[in-house]
């Protein structure tokens, strides 16, 4: 398979919104997510958090702009240090970040979860994010990593049913002090029960 540059246009600030069944796949692979509370920091419209509504998670949002949904505070993730605090008081955080040229948005959104201690990360990224050698210390080197569920099905980012021209995967790494088995590799697709 031949992955091909996408005919769309990017969009503002990278703002893409993760379809239901994408959580879905997520919940499905990690259990404990369902009666938590958790932090979306890239929550562009939502999409995330509402499909984890019906999971009775407690959610709080923020990102960089308000698009048509309103946030709990809107801040740049990156540099602001009330994320973290936010962070800090829940369970998990859960977001498809920005990319960014060579995704290196993204890694540093992984970076900067990885620096709040407690709590379980769950970042959507592309199938091959682990691949690069630069991001050894987000998988190999670190204990935290505690595997990835690849989606079988592509995403549809345009919102129209099309799918995109690239393979995703949601990256989970565990909070410190929980037990820790090494890596798993999970398989999950659109509808699967």
């Amino acid at each position: 398979m031949t992955v091909t540059a996408s005919k769309y246009a990017l969009r503002e600030n990278d703002h893409y919104e993760t379809e239901a069944w994408a959580v879905d796949a997520l919940v499905r692979a990690c259990p404990s997510i369902s009666n938590s509370r958790v932090y979306e920091p890239a929550a562009g419209n939502h999409a995330i958090v509402d499909a984890l509504g019906k999971y009775n998670v407690e959610s709080i949002t923020s990102d960089i702009k308000t698009y048509d949904q309103q946030h709990d505070f809107e801040a740049d993730y990156l540099t602001n240090d009330q994320c973290l605090d936010v962070a800090c008081e829940c369970d998990w955080i859960v977001t498809n970040p920005p990319y960014g040229r060579q995704n290196r948005l993204a890694v540093k959104f992984v970076e900067r979860a990885l620096r709040v201690r407690r709590v379980n990360v769950a970042m959507l990224l592309t199938a091959k994010f682990d691949f690069g050698k630069t991001r050894r210390h987000l998988f190999a080197d670190n204990k935290r990593f505690a595997g990835k569920v690849a989606l079988l099905d592509r995403i549809s980012w345009a919102g129209n049913g099309k799918t995109g021209t690239e393979d995703h995967a949601w990256y989970i790494w565990s909070a410190i002090g929980d037990p820790y088995n090494g890596p798993t590799m999970r398989w999950e697709a659109r509808g699967a029960a």
